[in-house]
């Protein structure tokens, strides 16, 4: 025999350990808190990354138990580094890429908005809108005016994109239903 010949190929390692691969997956999943199938297949992709590095493990059984533990334990501790975003609940169901969309839609309506009212008002409404959100002497000092005037100022551009807006949203759509 050659050499070639004594060595177990892939298909062959694969095929000897698809019932252990399984069996190890389904019984360590529920401790790792997912599906036996995506540890399985986390395994598999370890084993194949084995198989076309250096051949196949010499204790193949025992190397599948420690990559599926070595999988579990990393799955573990995902999960527990994994945290919900704070502005969005993980448990709202009205959520999700729709509410998203009309979130987005509001502030690009809002920010074209601003951008038309008159004067100063661009200037202001956008230092207000600001994720920062600054203080009165912040916003006063970024303008260049006084803090004292800022207060009538604010009140009149709040005002013209108060009036700015109502108009948006009571303007009828022209699709024929209207007249």
């Amino acid at each position: 025999m050659t050499v070639l010949e004594e060595t177990p190929t892939s298909g062959q390692v694969v095929g000897a350990l698809k019932a252990l691969v399984s069996a190890e997956a389904t019984a360590e999943a529920p401790g790792a808190a997912m599906e036996a199938g995506d540890l399985e297949q986390a395994v598999w992709v370890r084993l194949l990354e084995r198989l076309g590095d250096g051949g196949p493990p010499p204790d193949a059984a025992r190397w599948v138990r420690a990559a599926v533990r070595a999988e579990a334990r990393r799955a573990r501790r995902t999960a527990a580094r994994e945290l919900p975003y704070r502005h969005e609940p993980s448990t709202d169901p009205t959520g999700g890429p729709e509410r998203a969309a009309l979130l987005g839609e509001r502030r690009r309506v809002l920010r074209a908005a601003v951008a038309r009212t008159p004067g100063n008002c661009p200037r202001l409404l956008t230092a207000m809108l600001s994720p920062h959100d600054p203080t009165y002497r912040e916003i006063a000092g970024t303008l260049g005016i006084s803090q004292g005037s800022l207060g009538p100022m604010r009140s009149r551009c709040l005002g013209c994109l108060r009036r700015m807006l109502a108009a948006e949203v009571a303007a009828p759509e022209h699709r024929g239903k209207e007249r």
